[in-house]
């Protein structure tokens, strides 16, 4: 099915990398603000027991302790069971990832011969849908693969060769698959394109394409991002069929988040840092620079000073990411190193403090970072250093 002289005449070289940007988001036009965006409370029209979904399924829902959908899953579970082809645009945290797995799941379980194939723009976020598989799976002989880089691509092929009926990858490493002749992508008969938008800023667009050249015509299409600009609409349009469209652009984060600037005015921003995560309520601290270097330097500083202190960035291969996060969800350190890299790829529930050390470059990359805190009805704090 696959001409490999159609991969090897685009040479991705370059096609995952980005030109150095100096541009930067101040979030202080925005911050207190917010009761401008602020929407009325959605009431879901369903809960979970109420969609056409197998019992097994809900049984495994309800063990999660999920009752009652989120405006995204409310809306989007009923069209997808329908066969329908999907644009979803929302924000992170709002519980895209359930509102495809849920009727993906359920397609799986009524067809075990089914074959989902889910893009995502980073490690860290095709790693975090398949965990919410995994837990949403419990006694169901469902399987999955995840295609990534940084980790042997030899045990990659080996969980191919069990046929799993869901594989997540990123695009590049799916496509170094598809050239040995791994995956093919014409047995997939839905398709996820999760974090569009990202994937485009990334440079991954040509790499989406010719996998979407690959893809079967007969197919049911999922597709979700946090914006729509014009890139995104054209890859949509080639990417879905008739799509129904749902909106769910929630700013409820910003109303479970407090967000303040700390003003550096000559100050060592260093020791500014320092001196509030000495505090008490500063518990679970997620930090974000800008710069690979920057991150690792700000890591190895904390480090050295004595705080419980781990990173992930660019830099770091997938086993030493995986290990970071983990040690950060379980406790075992109290402070994240990050950059942009896993804004939209952690899912971790008791993050009390964001701090932007170092400014994003837009306004979304703001709003995925600060919506790593604040998240499953708490509250949280953003802070953002300006000078």
């Amino acid at each position: 099915m696959y001409k490999n002289n159609k991969f090897s005449s685009r040479q991705r070289g370059f096609s995952g990398q980005r030109s150095f940007r100096t541009k930067t988001f101040d979030p202080r036009h925005v911050i207190g603000n917010t009761h401008q965006l602020e929407e009325e409370v959605y009431e879901a029209k369903n809960t979970f027991a109420d969609f056409a979904i197998s019992q097994e399924l809900k049984n495994n829902i309800a063990r999660r302790g999920y009752s009652v959908p989120t405006p995204v899953q409310d809306q989007a579970i009923p069209k997808i069971l329908e066969g329908n082809d999907v644009v979803g645009i929302a924000n992170t945290g709002t519980g895209k990832t359930a509102a495809f797995l849920i009727p993906l799941l359920d397609m799986a379980i009524k067809n075990p011969r089914a074959r989902i194939l889910i893009i995502t723009p980073t490690r860290e976020l095709a790693s975090q849908i398949d965990d919410e598989l995994y837990q949403l799976t419990e006694s169901l002989r469902i399987y999955s693969a995840v295609c990534i880089g940084g980790m042997s691509m030899g045990g990659q092929i080996n969980a191919l060769r069990r046929r799993p009926q869901f594989v997540m990858g990123t695009p590049g490493r799916l496509l170094d698959l598809a050239r040995q002749r791994k995956i093919n992508f014409f047995e997939f008969g839905a398709v996820v394109l999760d974090e569009v938008d990202r994937m485009l800023e990334m440079g991954f667009i040509r790499d989406i394409e010719d996998i979407i050249d690959c893809l079967p015509p007969k197919r049911q299409s999922l597709f979700f991002s946090a914006t729509l600009p014009d890139s995104v609409v054209r890859t949509m349009r080639q990417f879905t069929n008739n799509p129904i469209t749902i909106s769910v652009k929630s700013h409820d984060m910003l109303t479970n988040v407090h967000q303040d600037v700390v003003k550096i005015q000559g100050h060592m921003k260093y020791r500014m840092l320092q001196d509030m995560l000495y505090k008490e309520e500063f518990k679970k601290v997620l930090v974000f620079g800008r710069t690979k270097r920057g991150a690792e330097t700000l890591f190895r500083n904390l480090a050295s000073d004595g705080f419980r202190v781990a990173a992930i960035h660019g830099n770091k291969n997938q086993n030493q990411r995986r290990k970071s996060l983990d040690l950060f969800k379980a406790g075992h350190v109290d402070i994240l190193i990050a950059t942009d890299v896993v804004a939209r790829g952690i899912d971790v529930d008791d993050i009390t403090h964001v701090i932007n050390y170092e400014l994003p470059e837009t306004y979304e990359n703001y709003l995925h970072r600060i919506g790593r805190t604040g998240r499953a009805g708490k509250k949280g704090i953003a802070l953002t250093f300006v000078e």
